[in-house]
Parts: C-alpha cells; structure tokens; sequence
C-alpha cells in the first residue's frame, strides 16, 4: 500500500512538472527510477496512464480521471504538512499549563505578550500545590519548585526564585524576633504539607522543625503568616504588595536561606510545539530580570 502511494504521488509530480525528468529533480532521484514507477504503477492498475512521445507527455483518459484522486493526495500531504510546520514555527492551540497556586499570580504579566502576538493562541492553566497529574490533564508544561522527584518527564531549568523569612508585625511584636538558630526552632511555623505530621529540615541549613501550621496551599499559608500566626519561607515576588502594605516583614538573621531553582518540566526535550518553546522563553526572561 505505501509503494502504490509512493507512485500515485510520483505520477502527480510528473503531471505537474510536465516530463520525467523534471519529476525527477523535484523528488530528487534519476529519470529512470521515476520512469520505473510509473510503468509499475500501470501495472499494478492495469491501464495506461500516461501518452509518452518523444516530444511531451499526456494523460490518457484514465489516466485524467486516476490522476484527480493523486493529485488530491499529494495536496492534502502538503497542506498537513504545512499545518505541522505552522505549530512548530508559531504558537497556536491550546497550551496547558501546570503550576502553583503562587507562581499563577506572576503569569498574568509573563504570558500577555505572548498571547496577544498570537491570536491563535489559548492558555488553560491548572493550578494547585499538590502534584498533578500531568498526564490525565494533557499537560504540555508544568512549572516545579525545588527539588524534583523521579519522573519521565524532561526537566530544564528556568531559573531561581528568591525566598525569605517573614512574619505579620503582630507576631513579632508579641513573640520577639527570632535571631539565633534556638529562636527559629522554638518558633511557630507554617509551612506547605500534604498533611502528614512529620518534622521538617529546612533546605540548605541544619534546622529541623516540627510546624505548628501546615496547609497544601501556599495562598493560605501566606494569609495565615499575614494573620500573625508565625513564620512562613515565602517567595519574595510572591508577598512584594504584602510587604510594601506593611502586613509581612521579612526577618534577617544568621541563617542564609537558599533559593528555590525553578523547573520546566516537558513530555519530551525535541520536537517541542511552538507554543511551548515560547512559553519557556517567556518564563525565563522573567525570571532572569527577578535575579
């Protein structure tokens, strides 16, 4: 079956080339081997398809009527392929993205241009702290935080998120400031949790903690803080109007808070649609001009 396509689109670039030669350069072979396909597709149809003479070529009328159906399908191959290059070169369809609930609050301003360019361009986003199921959801780009579990997606990193230790004005005025190590584990913490009751190590220092407050939502986690009910490792672009409000102070101490490498994650590394590439971009121009 794919041999006797391969013919009818050969005896379609004939026709439109006007000789067997011409056909020839056009698929990049010899005259011969176009001659040869079309003799066996003559055979395998079991008509004539083709007046040859040493001036020109004609179609017989069999050929005229075989040839309508070959060239509708080199045109639909062409315009398919046409269609796959428009999605790889400019972004169009939907574009899902995955990510938390805090980090969505800076997307509004990252992906704007891009979907204003773009016309053909939609954005689902599929928000929640916890892991999603990136497959069930048709993801076609997730954005992580930290460290990354196993997974057969491919990671690319997009860049750091700078985080801090803050606290509601309230709180400190009532618990003190925390300025040692024994101060910030004696400290009440909120922290983001699947809800398992489990002691926490802090990454990048010595510092074990046991939270007092845990949510699987970073917005709530950040409003608790804001309340006053203890300390929270908040991104600082995350909690800029919260700060500026004066309802968050960020506290300096001793200990040296890491920041958070931030993660693209893809089904695949190559062959990745347009409209993901430029999301990537995006994101890491934003993320280049926070640093």
């Amino acid at each position: 079956m794919l041999d006797q396509l391969k013919r009818m689109g050969v005896l379609a670039a004939v026709v439109r080339q006007g000789s067997f030669a011409a056909a020839a350069r056009q698929l990049r072979t010899s005259t011969s081997a176009v001659s040869q396909q079309i003799r066996a597709l003559e055979q395998d149809m079991g008509v004539t398809l083709l007046h040859r003479s040493t001036r020109k070529l004609s179609l017989t009328p069999a050929g005229e009527r075989f040839h309508v159906g070959c060239a509708a399908m080199v045109a639909a191959a062409e315009s398919a392929q046409a269609q796959l290059q428009q999605l790889r070169d400019a972004p169009e369809g939907e574009l899902r993205i995955a990510m938390t609930v805090g980090f969505a609050r800076q997307l509004g301003p990252v992906l704007a241009p891009l979907l204003a360019a773009h016309p053909g361009l939609r954005l689902h986003l599929q928000v929640e702290d916890g892991f999603t199921d990136l497959v069930a959801h048709r993801i076609d780009l997730a954005i992580r935080f930290g460290r990354l579990p196993d997974s057969a997606w491919v990671a690319q990193r997009l860049g750091t998120l700078r985080t801090g230790l803050y606290a509601a004005p309230a709180y400190l005025a009532q618990q003190g400031v925390p300025t040692s190590p024994e101060a910030l584990q004696a400290a009440d913490w909120l922290m983001l949790q699947d809800g398992t009751d489990t002691p926490r190590t802090l990454p990048g220092v010595n510092l074990t903690i046991r939270p007092r407050y845990t949510s699987n939502n970073q917005l709530s986690l950040q409003q608790l803080c804001e309340a006053g009910l203890g300390l929270a490792l908040l991104g600082d672009e995350d909690v800029a109007e919260s700060v500026a409000a004066g309802r968050l102070l960020k506290l300096s101490s001793a200990v040296t808070w890491p920041d958070l490498p931030v993660w693209a994650l893809t089904p695949q590394r190559d062959t990745q649609p347009a409209k993901v590439r430029h999301a990537i971009s995006a994101l890491k121009a934003h993320l280049e001009a926070q640093a």
